[in-house]
């Protein structure tokens, strides 16, 4: 029988084909947008099973696993890990047409060459034949990095952290670069019980008092020339919507002065802190030409009775309902005004945002860079082929598809490449049928080159990401 992930999978037509065989498949991979630990590649670390390796941390699976009513404790419990395997395979025939579905095929097949469709009569088979191959080389955590032809890795940090890990990498010679990306969680959400700790341990680090506003930047000023030092290129943000209320100097300041002596803000203070703290840290980036990327709309958190057993990223999150036009385009402008909108990258987790997105990206390109302002890939729970094609539809009718830099994982797991091949194959579908009905020319060669510059070429020259000589500094 002929496998289910064969070469032509979800190619539909001879020119999709060609041009996923010919133009994308055997490009790089630049992952500019990964949740990695890079601790655990600074390691090398190797993994005992299979369990640890895919399931652990994967709430895209918990969710799913839930959803057919499988107990906790065969997911984030306690359970032996062979039986959480089992319970997972259970689950995967009734994962028909979710992603997952597809996913676990292309990682069984890519990493270990198993092509068995995994269920509850191959689970034993398959867990025993992949563990025992997580003991070679080849299955570390940078030997399964380098299975797939990755170029770059960008995990996602917090300002705070030292980047030993990114340092002792970059020294090492590996030749993945594996860069940090300046994820200012902490800074921004000021309404959180943490907070006061949070900036507390900002002014220990860099030896700045917090008093106001102005110190509060001089201290994070110092940490982006810390991340800016150890090859950081990309900020990331993620918010339910962007803020760009109106505040006044003396406001900001006295809401942070009321703050860090524990006191509780309104809401109306809370938007105008963070509007004023984008538009600080919009300025750092354009400084460094560095790329903000801006994940909106999620509403996170939301069962407090899972929280409490599993912690956070329990996978209880879903896509929310904000309001996106007219915070978005005020942030945006507002830092355009001032010169500091660094080139940025614009991800929705609702579809019905895709055209809003595409088309405030389109108000804000310019200044000789191309696609300076990025309607992003399909994210979250949208990384699926509805979601990616309506994504790649959206960007096509309302800006340059051509100027795309393409696919991310935003993934925990090292078996997550394959979801770059994944885009790809659907990419080269799309233009492959359009071909076809003769919305497109044949013309392959033309066609071809627009698909390894979305697939490679775009991202690799947008991002401007170090060499590993400049990467590594000379005073840590």
């Amino acid at each position: 029988m002929k496998n289910f992930i064969h070469d032509d999978f979800l190619l539909e037509t001879d020119h999709a084909k060609e041009l996923y065989h010919d133009y994308a498949k055997n490009q790089p991979i630049i992952d500019y947008h990964s949740h990695l630990p890079p601790s655990e590649l600074a390691e090398n670390k190797k993994f005992e099973n299979m369990v640890q390796l895919w399931i652990d941390g994967d709430h895209y699976k918990w969710r799913a696993m839930r959803a057919l009513g499988i107990p906790e404790k065969y997911i984030t419990g306690d359970a032996p890990d062979s039986e959480k395997f089992k319970k997972w395979a259970e689950t995967v025939p009734y994962a028909l047409r979710n992603p997952l579905y597809h996913w676990t095929h292309l990682e069984l097949g890519r990493y270990f060459g198993i092509h068995d469709l995994l269920g509850p009569k191959t689970a034993e088979k398959i867990y025993e034949e992949c563990n025992a191959k997580l003991d070679l080389e080849d299955y570390s955590a940078r030997g399964l990095i380098e299975r797939m032809n990755v170029e770059v890795v960008c995990t996602t940090d917090d300002p705070l952290d030292n980047l030993d890990h990114h340092r002792n990498l970059a020294a090492s010679g590996w030749p993945v670069k594996v860069l940090p990306t300046f994820r200012p969680d902490g800074l921004i959400f000021i309404e959180k019980e943490t907070f006061t700790d949070y900036l507390a341990s900002l002014s220990r680090i860099t030896d700045i008092k917090i008093t106001d506003f102005e110190t509060l930047g001089q201290a994070i000023k110092k940490r982006v020339e810390h991340f800016h030092k150890n090859g950081c290129r990309l900020s990331d943000h993620g918010l339910p919507h962007a803020y760009a209320v109106d505040f006044t100097e003396v406001e900001i300041n006295n809401i942070l002065s009321e703050r860090l002596k524990g006191k509780t803000i309104s809401k109306k203070e809370t938007a105008q802190y963070k509007s004023a703290i984008l538009g600080l840290l919009g300025g750092f980036y354009t400084e460094k030409n560095w790329t903000m990327q801006l994940h909106l709309g999620p509403i996170r958190d939301t069962n407090e009775a899972i929280l409490s057993k599993v912690g956070i990223n329990a996978g209880v999150d879903s896509i929310g309902d904000f309001q996106q036009a007219e915070q978005l385009a005020g942030l945006l402008n507002r830092l355009n005004n001032k010169g500091h909108l660094p080139k940025t990258v614009l991800y929705n987790s609702n579809p019905n945002d895709n055209e809003l997105f595409a088309t405030m990206a389109g108000n804000f390109n310019g200044d000789g860079i191309k696609g300076k302002v990025q309607f992003g890939a399909a994210w979250w729970f949208l990384d699926q082929m509805d979601g990616i094609t309506n994504q790649l539809n959206a960007l096509s009718n309302m800006g340059l598809l051509s100027c795309s830099v393409g696919m991310l994982t935003d993934s925990r797991s090292f078996l997550s490449f394959p979801r770059h091949e994944y885009y790809r194959r659907i990419l080269c579908n799309v233009l492959g049928n359009d071909i076809k009905a003769g919305l497109l020319p044949n013309d392959m060669e033309w066609i071809g080159k627009i698909v390894t510059d979305i697939t490679y070429n775009n991202a690799k020259d947008f991002f401007q990401f170090p060499s590993l000589v400049e990467q590594v500094p000379l005073e840590n």
